[in-house]
């Protein structure tokens, strides 16, 4: 069974992961602790929490992955009991009557998107909504799997807005936003960067997100990290700007390379701009070097922005 990138595994009857790699590595599936059944009841972790609950109650889900030089979470794929797959999900909520008021909006969302030329096939929803553990506050998550469907998705969001169907996310959604996302730049800078990814916006007052899942395969090549840099230089390949990891092509030496782990600087920045990045320079036996964002999941320290 193939595992994707924002799909969700569940274990222990108690665990819910959201898969942050397509395939396996050792026989696991790499993925990230988001809720934990606490006293009965689901509960969101943060990065934090996540880390100290698996240490000190399953600690085996902890995993250092050698090929990639970074530690996360991993499950083996006998220990999960339920996978949870985006495109079926959206099937089933579109198909089943519910009086919750989070799935009203993701309705009404859908629809919108079909009525403009998108079929809900094309289309999945992770977050809460994907293993059920929404409630009436819950944001929407939608995720698309083929490039041309996102990028479609990103126009319509764009023009939903202008005919009035959607919003524009107000300051206090943006604020709230930036607050989600711990990155190291500021609020004015993060909110210029984000209003033209549209990629974001919000239905009946409910902020929903839409991604791609493309698991872009990178080079079989083992890296060793070399320390925290800061340099400035040109984008001159934007294709896989919202890939996972997204992946931008730039002129700065012998670096040629960005890889970006974190959702926050997805999509950040366009081919012929100019940037400033900081993150973890990595260097390969075979001369290659690249700078990598998102070491972490809330990569402290670590950014991409345009130089305006």
């Amino acid at each position: 069974m193939k595992y994707c990138v924002k799909d969700f595994i569940e274990a222990q009857g108690e665990l819910l992961f959201a898969v942050v790699e397509s395939g396996m590595e050792a026989g696991k599936v790499l993925c990230f602790l988001r809720y934990a059944k606490i006293n009965g009841n689901w509960q969101k972790l943060s990065t934090h929490q996540a880390d100290c609950y698996l240490a000190d109650y399953f600690p085996h889900y902890l995993y250092y992955s050698s090929a990639k030089d970074v530690s996360l979470h991993a499950v083996c794929e006998t220990a999960i009991i339920k996978h949870h797959q985006p495109r079926q999900r959206l099937q089933r909520l579109m198909e089943q009557p519910s009086h919750c008021a989070v799935v009203a909006d993701f309705k009404k969302l859908i629809k919108h998107f079909i009525e403009y030329g998108l079929e809900s096939t094309q289309i999945g929803v992770t977050g809460s909504l994907l293993p059920g553990v929404h409630n009436d506050d819950s944001d929407i998550d939608l995720v698309f799997y083929e490039r041309q469907h996102f990028h479609f998705a990103r126009d319509l969001v764009k023009q939903l807005i202008q005919e009035h169907h959607i919003d524009a996310l107000d300051d206090s959604a943006w604020e709230s936003s930036y607050r989600r996302r711990s990155c190291h730049i500021d609020l004015p800078d993060y909110v210029w960067h984000e209003q033209r990814k549209f990629n974001k916006a919000l239905i009946n007052g409910r902020k929903f997100d839409i991604s791609l899942a493309i698991d872009t395969r990178l080079p079989d090549l083992n890296y060793q990290k070399m320390g925290l840099v800061t340099i400035q230089a040109k984008v001159i390949d934007d294709t896989h700007a919202f890939d996972s990891p997204a992946i931008f092509g730039i002129e700065a030496g012998p670096i040629d390379t960005i890889l970006c782990f974190t959702a926050t600087y997805v999509g950040q920045a366009c081919k012929g701009e100019c940037i400033e990045v900081s993150g973890t320079l990595e260097a390969s036996s075979c001369g290659y070097q690249r700078i990598v964002v998102g070491s972490s999941r809330e990569a402290p320290g670590e950014f991409i922005r345009v130089i305006r």
